[in-house]
């Protein structure tokens, strides 16, 4: 199918739920963002709040972080690794079973057996005992290295591989500390379902938490499933099947793909709403900065690993989303149970007090930030 730019960029805004922003509401809300994104990803740092917390802000109206929590808690929610450590529905756990972890299923079968005898200590108290975090055992220095070379705690590696090989998952957060226990007594119903399907269904779910994805994907957004080979005929297999359909967009080059069940909406995608979102930095509408550049004349660059002075905005910036246009960027912190905006940019040829309706859509977005981040702090 062919689209103009302007029912892509309004096809993506919607979709993604942010037109209006905010258009959701309670718990049910929540659910139909993972229903829809299939995945958000888990970002610890907090200076504007959390990422996944963040993602769904923009989406839900009166967010609070403790219902994320609460569904967590209830089951309604898993965590595991899709590109990045991400929530999911844990109904769909059987389709992400199978992980790479951080380094490849083969680093962490290794953590396994240099560190056996803790590996079988571990699962034989979590079997008897339930939740528990590494903080509960004895350190050891196993064999296994971390990211810098340096010996790892040997129980923190453990869990992470048996997590990835499907032996135990997250039960729950406190803070940044992770209790696991075994999978089966977190999703009971959890059944084994072949590898290729897994890896096909996660390909899918970058696709769907996108929308407009190119066959090759951007940056790390098939991060972590199989080989470029494999991963082209898994993207063959999805295009054969039908589930994901072929799209042009005008002045675009390459092809892009959208899901199937969004078609419709990407044949009449309805007016951008006037209103106001700050973007988390790693929400999915932002993964493919290419076509951020293309679509939306917007450069998006996260800062938040480089040296202060190399910085052109800040650390940790949300651009700012009017309508189907990102028009600035904004860098709040919640600090001290309140909010200070660090920095506010606008966009070359923006002027935010000649565009009808932004002055109140911008009061509006940050009055309901504000809630957020008082519930938040």
């Amino acid at each position: 199918m062919e689209v103009t730019a302007d029912a892509a960029r309004r096809f993506l805004v919607s979709r993604h739920f942010l037109s209006p922003a905010r258009s959701l509401s309670g718990l049910d809300g929540v659910l139909e963002v993972f229903r829809r994104l299939g995945s958000v990803q888990f970002d610890p740092v907090a200076v504007a709040g959390r990422n996944h917390d963040l993602v769904l802000h923009a989406r839900v109206d009166g967010y609070e972080p403790v219902w994320c929590d609460e569904l967590y808690a209830r089951g309604d929610l898993f965590e595991t690794t899709n590109k990045a450590l991400s929530f999911i529905l844990a109904e769909e756990f059987p389709w992400f079973r199978f992980s790479s972890g951080r380094k490849g299923r083969r680093f962490h079968q290794e953590a396994l057996d240099e560190n056996a005898a803790v590996a079988e200590h571990v699962l034989e108290r979590i079997r008897a005992e339930g939740p528990l975090s590494s903080a509960d055992f004895e350190q050891h220095a196993g064999a296994t290295k971390n990211w810098f070379g340096a010996p790892e705690n040997a129980v923190r590696s453990v869990l992470e591989a048996y997590t990835v090989f499907g032996v135990v998952g997250l039960a729950r957060r406190e803070g940044n500390v992770r209790y696991y226990d075994l999978v089966e007594r977190l999703v009971p119903a959890a059944s084994e379902i072949p590898e290729h399907e897994q890896l096909r269904y996660k390909l899918l779910s970058r696709y769907r938490a996108h929308g407009l994805l190119g066959a090759g994907g951007a940056g790390g957004t098939f991060a972590r499933i199989a080989d470029p080979a494999d991963r082209k005929a898994l993207h063959a297999e999805l295009v054969e099947s039908g589930a994901l359909v072929p799209v042009a967009i005008e002045g675009l080059r390459g092809t892009r793909f959208v899901v199937a069940d969004e078609v419709e909406l990407l044949e009449s995608p309805p007016p951008a709403a006037p209103s106001v979102a700050f973007i988390a930095p790693f929400d999915s509408l932002l993964w493919d900065t290419k076509l951020l550049e293309q679509l939306f004349g917007f450069e998006f660059v996260w800062e938040g690993f480089f040296q202060p002075a190399k910085r052109r905005w800040g650390y940790y910036v949300l651009p700012i989303l009017f309508g189907d246009r990102f028009v600035g960027r904004i860098e709040p912190r919640i600090e001290n149970g309140g909010v200070e905006v660090l920095g506010l940019w606008w966009e070359d040829g923006f002027d935010p007090h000649a565009v009808e309706g932004f002055d109140d859509a911008l009061d509006e977005a940050l009055a309901a930030y504000t809630r957020f981040a008082y519930a938040a702090a």
